[in-house]
């Protein structure tokens, strides 16, 4: 199939990430225990160079690698995501000692970071933040709150926590801090998931940050979480495409080989034509998350709404795609081990996490009628 405007390097580098993720970081994952950090894939991850591309690439490389990463290993391509996600407003808005400190760690892959944003209140409404930032000094705050459904959490080194510095004052009144794991009052317990990825709560009990610990500006931290989300949104797409397209793959292998009803699954209409939508969809959700990861890197103004369009259009599509791969497989799909059970378990969260899907809709409409009224007062 094309791939967009993709340059043969480019094709050539998607290529190699599958075959690394196959033979050299799919069998580090399998030793991984459930639902804790695998410290020796990420090291593996950082060792190969991919966790210094984080903070290198534009938005479409990372597309590309979450994609090629997720063909072959959905574990190798989660944990470098979740790098790039804890890390990048170090990277973007971090001060001098914040970045020397943290980045070098994360691309070696010996420090591990998480985006801690969610709350058991205030998931994908991000502006409805209750962990309270009190004052305890001219540049200090005490942290008083909780935090559900981080990545990576209870484990990671060091967390990009959103809270609220000014009481009621909505996304206007949210502020970044740089948190490391260490800090007295700041305790986690895992959270048992469907997906085998390490996600747990973080409790805060009057955690002590000051002015060096803040990302960006104090009160402008809403801008430092949007702004990382629409550099991600794309890529969470671009991870939902590798997980359709290995569906896709095993499902085209599957039906080429079954005998049915006197001939091949592929010989019969009703499965040909859904092996056909399964190829259309997935091609066309390709196409929009490198559009839109395109846009990001030539800093186009309809980034958010591109952005939200591609993650709504991928993770929906992959959905799909990986319950129609099953359909056509039967029950041997379904069987502990076997690569769709294991997709099918994957699939379902990137629909939620990241703005879920119904947040994506109402920020392409905002968008859209944005760009309406704007035409109007030009008029």
């Amino acid at each position: 199939m094309t791939a967009f405007s993709l340059e043969p390097a480019q094709l050539a580098w998607c290529a190699e990430l599958r075959t690394l993720a196959a033979e050299r970081l799919s069998p580090l994952a399998e030793k991984g225990e459930p639902g804790h950090v695998n410290r020796a894939l990420v090291a593996e991850l950082g060792r190969l160079g991919l966790l210094e591309r984080l903070f290198t690439s534009g938005a479409l490389d990372l597309c590309l690698m979450r994609e090629s990463l997720a063909y072959s290993c959905t574990e190798a391509e989660t944990a470098l995501a979740l790098q790039g996600l804890g890390a990048h407003p170090v990277h973007a808005h971090g001060t001098g000692p914040q970045r020397a400190r943290w980045l070098p760690r994360v691309a070696d892959g010996t420090a591990v970071a998480a985006f801690a944003l969610s709350e058991p209140g205030a998931g994908s409404d991000a502006a409805a933040l209750a962990l309270r930032a009190e004052r305890d000094g001219p540049a200090r705050w005490r942290l008083t709150g909780e935090k559900c459904w981080i990545s990576n959490a209870p484990e990671a080194d060091f967390y990009t926590v959103f809270a609220r510095t000014a009481p009621d004052a909505g996304a206007r009144g949210v502020t970044a801090f740089l948190v490391p794991a260490d800090r007295p009052g700041l305790t986690g317990t895992g959270l048992d998931m469907l997906s085998p990825h390490p996600i747990g709560a973080l409790h805060f009990d009057a955690v002590p940050v000051t002015a060096e610990d803040v990302l960006g500006e104090v009160d402008r931290g809403f801008r430092v979480a949007m702004g990382t989300l629409n550099l991600f949104r794309p890529s969470v797409g671009a991870f939902a495409v590798g997980m359709a397209r290995a569906a896709l793959d095993a499902t085209l292998a599957h039906t080429a080989g079954r005998d049915a009803f006197g001939g091949k699954l592929k010989d019969l209409q009703a499965v040909s034509h859904q092996v056909a939508e399964m190829a259309l969809r997935t091609e066309a959700a390709r196409l929009m998350v490198y559009a839109a990861a395109t846009a990001y890197d030539e800093d186009a103004p309809d980034v958010p709404q591109r952005a939200a369009m591609a993650k709504l259009l991928a993770t929906e599509t992959a959905q799909y795609v990986v319950d129609t791969a099953v359909q056509l497989h039967g029950a041997r799909a379904l069987q502990r081990g076997h690569l769709l059970e294991h997709l099918y378990r994957e699939v379902r969260a990137p629909r939620v996490y990241e703005g879920a899907s119904e947040v994506q809709r109402g920020i392409i409409a905002k968008e859209l009628y944005a760009t309406l009224c704007a035409h109007q007062e030009a008029r």
